[in-house]
């Protein structure tokens, strides 16, 4: 009997809108994937190291009464996985007698540090002290709560790297959503101006501001946007924007010809394969990205609207400098910048929400077709 998504109700656990970058994909993701379900019920958290053990447990409990109010059998719970993410994790953690999926934000693990409650994530001595001498622990609990599971990633690459880790899942490839946001000038009207844009934190580049700067002609400019950049230090050629939402981000990608994606790893724990929200935003505003190759970001190209520079084994400033060489490669020739922007707009296209919704659809109606037939 075919599977009807409509007479489902679907729980989904993800972080806040504003909650780091997945809580950005979440509210995009749920509002596209709502039209598929009889009804979609979710149980937001905030963001990794932000919540006490208390607020954990609670979750869980919600999450469970979330669960128990649905109608049997025509249940289905999704969660959105990320490095630091204990609410979502735990929350799905033991669940049984209910098809469970997940989104994993950095694979191949859907959360690295499974115990950074609040109080955890305050010490950095006492994080990293309990978390990276007990990886393999760490590996093995996940493997337990999802090893079984069907598990999706955000790229091809991220797919495999959790499909190698835990042979039993069930794992789909299914790209970054892009939203909807406003048409802007076209890409040769703009400015010649690259941005910097999103969350500051470990592995997104930010400190390579400075040596790309140095190697960039004196008429591009370099503007810096996103949470946690109010913090940086600007310059002669380099101007801090800092946090930008509605009509203030509109402006930011309108003054900027590409966004700059210059990702090495984020942590020491392993490599991991995360996809880019930034890219996704970029193309969300039909704004190409110069990148490097770093994870996921391997995986695209001209085609997806990304000049991608291999790093190899290139030190910080040879990657700087590699970099700044795309940047005006693309930025000073009006024909090329005009063929990326139709790149871009196709793969905007291919990436949308209802694309995403048919994807995800089909993920799900696979699994829960499995599932009857195994009953």
């Amino acid at each position: 009997m075919p599977v009807d998504l409509r007479e489902y109700r679907l729980v989904y656990i993800g972080p806040a809108e504003g909650q780091t970058a997945v809580g950005d994909y979440a509210e995009n993701f749920v509002n596209a994937v709502r039209p598929l379900f009889g009804e979609v019920v979710q149980r937001r958290t905030l963001g990794p190291g932000a919540e006490t053990v208390a607020q954990v447990r609670g979750h869980r409990r919600a999450v469970a009464d979330l669960i128990a109010g649905g109608q049997p059998g025509r249940v289905l719970v999704h969660a959105e996985l990320a490095a630091g993410a204990v609410s979502a994790f735990w929350s799905i953690a033991g669940l049984r007698g209910v098809p469970v999926t997940a989104t994993v934000h950095d694979p191949p693990q859907g959360i690295w540090w499974p115990g950074r409650t609040k109080f955890v994530a305050r010490h950095k001595l006492v994080m990293h002290g309990l978390h990276y001498p007990l990886r393999p622990l760490s590996r093995r609990i996940e493997g337990v709560v999802n090893g079984d599971r069907t598990m999706i990633a955000l790229s091809q690459i991220g797919a495999d790297s959790i499909k190698a880790v835990y042979p039993r899942s069930t794992v789909a490839a299914v790209p970054h959503i892009i939203s909807e946001r406003p048409r802007l000038r076209p890409l040769t009207e703009r400015p010649k101006a690259v941005g910097f844009f999103g969350h500051v934190y470990r592995g997104k580049g930010f400190e390579q501001i400075s040596r790309i700067r140095r190697e960039l002609p004196d008429d591009v400019v370099i503007r810096v946007a996103g949470r946690g950049t109010e913090a940086l230090t600007g310059g002669p050629g380099v101007e801090i924007v800092g946090p930008v939402d509605g009509a203030a981000e509109d402006a930011f990608f309108d003054s900027v010809r590409a966004v700059v994606i210059p990702y090495g790893k984020r942590h020491f724990y392993a490599e991991t394969y995360p996809a880019s929200g930034s890219v996704a935003h970029s193309m969300a505003y039909r704004t190409p990205v110069v990148c490097t190759d770093y994870g996921a970001l391997a995986e695209l190209d001209e085609r997806t609207g990304a000049l991608v520079v291999r790093i190899g084994d290139q030190n910080a400033e040879q990657v700087a400098s590699s970099l700044a060489k795309a940047i005006v490669s693309l930025v000073d020739d009006d024909q090329r910048l005009a063929e990326f922007g139709r790149h871009v707009e196709a793969y905007r296209e291919a990436c949308s929400g209802p694309r995403t919704a048919e994807a995800f659809g089909r993920v799900w109606t696979d699994m829960l077709a499995r599932a009857a037939v195994s009953v």
